[in-house]
């Protein structure tokens, strides 16, 4: 019997790594045989960390400049023996390093984001996997693009700050002092929404009120991306803002497709793809996957709906694990995933529920039993 564990962080009780374990241990409890774990993420927050301890990279911590433009910790990864980095977005300019209280994309940046790809860069470093998720700017990257050493100037002349709020007045963009390394540069970035840059779908309107910005900031910023946008084509010649993924992280996207030459990708197929999945899979009797909450998200591409695409190719059956499970979750059979499994065993707190200790235990008995219930169908084989 062998079997891929394959499971999604659930977010704020069990990292991948310990889901995926936790399932293991059932799995030899039950079965004589082989079950190879792989930590997931889509693309999102904690993606760096998945894919680098996966890959048995390094992890390189550094001083940046956060959000609101003070130092914070930050970190990237390492794999391919140093020649591969793997940042997330979220650790230079999440959402969550924000208070409540101060959230407002006028006044946030992503230069922090810059600066990990320039530690990277003086490395040696020429290849980048970028995961998007979790932003708390509006920028447009023009945070990122000047801690690479890009200069954006305003309509009277005067150099430009790192902002949302600098986004408006820019007359001219100078990339011509930009990092040395970075045309030898590739940049694969997860991305796994389709905004534009502006209008009606765009990155102010659809994801500035989870940042703080009110109508009159989100008109505002919109405009501003817009007038961006033909600055950045007067710099380079193509204009990217109507791309599909142009207005992740605020504007982010853009600034990676426009300036910095990247391909956007769904962020579990470049997971996936980079982990080389798809070879243990094949070989496999059963794959086990999963993530917190199950729902019609899951379907629409999420990691476990990727793991369970790629089983699908060859006809290996499918379970899944999570801590709920929402309106819609049935569609995630459709998706290939054959049987879903909630863990929790009866009524309690959600607080006790997340509890890391509980978390593992529900896991383990719920993955007990459901294996338990695979090797009596499979008898002899097993």
């Amino acid at each position: 019997m062998k079997a891929v564990i394959a499971i999604d962080s659930f977010k704020g009780s069990l990292s991948s790594i310990e889901a995926g374990f936790c399932v293991k241990k059932a799995f030899n409890a039950v079965f004589n045989g082989e079950a190879e774990v792989f930590p997931i993420a889509d693309g999102g927050e904690g993606t760096c960390e998945t894919i680098t301890k996966g890959l048995k990279g390094e992890i390189v911590e550094i001083m940046v400049t956060g959000p609101l433009g003070d130092k914070v910790n930050s970190f990237y990864g390492l794999i391919n023996g140093g020649k591969t980095a793997v940042i997330d977005i979220a650790a230079a300019c999440g959402l969550t390093m924000v208070p409540d209280i101060n959230r407002n994309p006028m006044n946030t940046t992503s230069y922090g984001v810059g600066e990990l790809i320039l530690d990277a860069v003086k490395r040696g470093v020429r290849n980048f996997i970028i995961g998007l998720g979790g932003s708390a700017t509006n920028d447009g990257g023009i945070g990122m693009l000047s801690a690479l050493g890009a200069a954006f100037y305003k309509k009277d002349g005067k150099k430009a700050g790192i902002f949302g709020r600098d986004l408006m007045d820019l007359e001219r963009a100078d990339i011509s002092k930009m990092a040395g390394g970075l045309k030898d540069c590739r940049f694969k970035v997860a991305c796994d929404v389709k905004n534009p840059l502006y209008g009606v779908s765009g990155a102010s309107v659809v994801f500035g009120p989870q940042k703080g910005a009110d109508e009159k900031t989100i008109q505002i910023l919109d405009k501003a991306l817009f007038e961006y946008s033909i600055l950045a084509e007067k710099a380079m010649g193509k204009n990217m803002a109507k791309a599909e993924g142009a207005g992740a992280a605020g504007g982010l996207g853009f600034a990676f497709i426009q300036f910095l030459n990247a391909s956007l990708e769904p962020g579990i197929d470049l997971v996936l793809g980079i982990l080389e999945i798809e070879k243990y899979i094949k070989g496999a009797d059963i794959v086990v996957t999963g993530e917190g909450r199950i729902d019609f998200q899951t379907a629409m591409g999420k990691a476990p709906a990727g793991v369970a695409a790629i089983a699908g190719k060859y006809g290996v059956p499918v379970i899944a694990f999570c801590g709920c499970t929402g309106e819609g979750a049935e569609k995630c059979n459709a998706a290939g995933i054959d049987a879903y499994f909630p863990i929790v065993q009866g009524p309690v707190s959600l607080k006790e529920a997340m509890e890391n200790e509980n978390a593992q235990k529900n896991l383990y008995s719920a993955a007990l039993q459901v294996l338990s219930l695979v090797k009596r169908f499979r008898g002899a084989e097993a």
